[in-house]
């Protein structure tokens, strides 16, 4: 069925699920961040700016949607104990952590979206697991960060640093230097090619092997995925890395698919910039849909003639509800 995501973001509401204790002492100030509308990034760097703090003071465990709504935890290396309101970005001091806040500290995400130019007649049937696959927010806005980052697991670091405008300056000043460039970026940032690319491999490598079983397929930014119609068993298709085990199921299938993308796993061990080797990570096939709720279909004030309907459900760490919405709405 045809649809609509994120026409305005209050349709797209995300808050982060976390287990840790906060108390009153600790070199960390913990915070709420709440935002609307811009990038995690973005507000980092505003509050960095409000606060008087170094960028790198200041830690997130996962990057959310910028057009939604959303609510996550946030660490600062002897931050201010007070809140914080820059109108569509606000802090809310919380307390003290022993250890600062890192990637993934999280342990999921609760998501209620409002789908919107909805042309059927039924809403979409509960399902209780959909494929893992990684969706358009991982590959950037020009959708080409994959590229980037297969680039540089190839060692073909001067034709990254050329298509970031951040290195462009750097590569003019000393053209020889394309290490230097890339490190122009913060290592948070550039280590997200890498891991951009790994979701692409990831992608085609769990989209082949289950071609094996019934299936549709759906359309995404960079083609087209296979989804199973079928029951499947949920297996670990780990994230391709200089340390990664691949699993028998998959062996043939993701050889065939790095020999074709001209990489190999110990590319990933890339020496020449140590902040960005990758030993690999598991990945489950399947992500379960927790604590989903469908509503009834309703009238669309945005879209005339059209319908919406709220989807509420909780994710674990590192999945997407815009593949899970994908998946029910497709």
């Amino acid at each position: 069925m045809a649809y609509a995501i994120k026409q305005i973001p209050e349709d797209f509401l995300v808050s982060e699920v976390v287990d840790m204790h906060i108390g009153k002492g600790g070199k960390y100030s913990c915070y709420s961040l709440w935002k609307n509308n811009c990038t995690t990034e973005y507000a980092i760097g505003a509050i960095a700016h409000a606060f008087g703090k170094r960028r790198k003071f200041i830690n997130y465990s996962g990057s959310k949607d910028r057009v939604a709504v959303t609510e996550q935890y946030i660490s600062i290396l002897s931050g201010p104990q007070k809140n914080l309101d820059l109108n569509n970005i606000k802090l809310n001091y919380l307390g003290r952590v022993n250890e600062r806040i890192n990637l993934s500290t999280h342990v999921a995400n609760d998501f209620e979206i409002v789908v919107r130019a909805i042309d059927a007649v039924k809403s979409p049937r509960k399902v209780k697991w959909v494929p893992n696959y990684f969706d358009e927010q991982r590959f950037g806005m020009r959708k080409d960060n994959h590229y980037v980052g297969k680039l540089i697991v190839q060692r073909k670091f001067k034709e990254a640093a050329r298509m970031l405008p951040e290195c462009l300056d750097h590569l003019k000043q000393y053209p020889n230097d394309a290490i230097g460039a890339l490190r122009k970026i913060p290592k948070r940032t550039l280590w997200l090619y890498v891991h951009a690319y790994q979701s692409f491999l990831w992608n085609k490598i769990a989209s082949e092997y289950m071609k094996k079983f019934k299936h549709k397929k759906i359309k995404y930014v960079l083609g087209e995925l296979i989804v199973p119609t079928e029951k499947i068993e949920n297996i670990n298709i780990p994230l391709i890395g200089y340390e990664t085990k691949i699993p028998n199921e998959i062996a043939f299938i993701a050889n065939d698919i790095m020999t074709k993308e001209d990489v190999k796993k110990e590319d990933f061990e890339i020496k020449e910039i140590p902040e960005m080797v990758s030993k690999g990570a598991d990945r489950n096939l399947l992500m379960p849909l927790e604590e989903l709720e469908l509503g009834t279909l309703e009238k669309d004030e945005l879209n005339t003639g059209k319908r919406k309907c709220k989807v509420s459900f909780r994710l674990p760490k590192g999945s997407y509800a815009t593949m899970a919405i994908r998946c029910l709405f497709e």
